[in-house]
């Protein structure tokens, strides 16, 4: 058998980690297919409905359950009355693609990083440690809100999220590929490309790289969890995505004076964040352990003693 059937075979055996999987992949395909549910719905996220909005009571959605009806799924908000569906969907776009984005950034910069500190020479080594050291030290959430509060109101918000927590949040990635290229490069096979005359970027291309790919793909799928919770702390303080943008991180800012008057509108996007987060975090869980068989699952779901021996 191959390791990559190996790997998707103690994965299946993982059933915790299965259904964390097709949640996750049930929100995908609601962000993408974000505009064609809306169309079906016939509302979008922008729209204001004020003749759904009782003024006399403060701004309280009309109706039950927060105004829940035929045209609006899920109701709509108080004082605006935007559509609360529509606002939901689109803010899956948002918090998932500025999580995925960070993600990537953090990998691309760690792995790099992380990668020239390990197979460097020692003043290397000594300056992108200590540069690295610096990065984990920083307090995350303090120095993204100083680098948000600086940049220009122009730029495209959402971008600038997924870059903040991406070159803030690399060092622990960065940290961890340096120690596994140190180990790595001791092998045979990569001495014995040093003594074929390869260069540095192809010994690291030809023979780091490939066999950095678990570490580095387990700590990134436990990354995303992560940088969606810093996502939507962000907007959450107001320094994360605007209105009218919708995410889920300012759909719970505009929502927290309103948790006893229309609690759903706090209900709905703390909810399918928390969803969103606990699927990645098994999702990710998951995966490490299927690529690593002498680790054990942390969160013992669905990963008993019989699957792991069928795995």
């Amino acid at each position: 058998m191959t390791e990559r059937s190996v790997f998707w075979g103690r994965l299946r055996a993982q059933r915790a980690a299965l259904v964390a999987a097709g949640v996750v992949g049930l929100l995908v395909v609601v962000a993408l297919a974000a505009p064609l549910l809306t169309a079906l719905e016939g509302q979008d996220p922008t729209t204001y409905h004020p003749d759904l909005i009782d003024s006399a009571r403060g701004g309280v959605p009309v109706g039950p359950l927060g105004g829940i009806s035929g045209e609006h799924w899920l109701g709509v908000e108080p004082q605006t009355g935007r559509d609360l569906f529509a606002r939901l969907v689109y803010g899956a776009r948002v918090s998932l693609g500025v999580a995925l984005a960070a993600t990537v950034v953090q990998v691309i910069v760690g792995v790099a990083v992380g990668t020239a500190a390990g197979f460097g020479n020692r003043w290397v080594d000594q300056v992108l440690s200590r540069a690295t050291d610096v990065i984990v030290a920083l307090p995350l959430m303090v120095f993204a809100l100083a680098l948000m509060a600086v940049v220009p109101s122009g730029f495209p918000r959402p971008v600038l999220v997924a870059l903040v927590i991406g070159l803030v949040a690399w060092g622990g990635l960065a940290k961890i590929v340096r120690a596994q290229t140190i180990t790595i490069k001791e092998l045979d096979h990569v001495a014995a490309a040093r003594l074929s005359g390869w260069g540095s970027v192809r010994i690291a291309r030809r023979e780091l790289l490939p066999a950095l790919a678990a570490p580095v793909i387990t700590y990134a799928a436990l990354l995303a969890p992560a940088n969606i919770t810093v996502e939507a702390a962000l907007s959450f303080l107001g320094v994360g995505v605007k209105p009218p943008t919708a995410s889920w991180g300012q759909m719970l800012t505009s929502a927290d004076v309103w948790y006893q008057a229309a609690p759903q509108y706090l209900l709905y996007p703390a909810g399918v964040l928390f969803v969103t987060v606990l699927a990645l975090t098994v999702l990710g869980d998951g995966v490490r352990t299927a690529l690593d068989p002498r680790a054990t699952s942390r969160l013992r779901i669905g990963t008993g003693r019989k699957q792991e021996a069928r795995a």
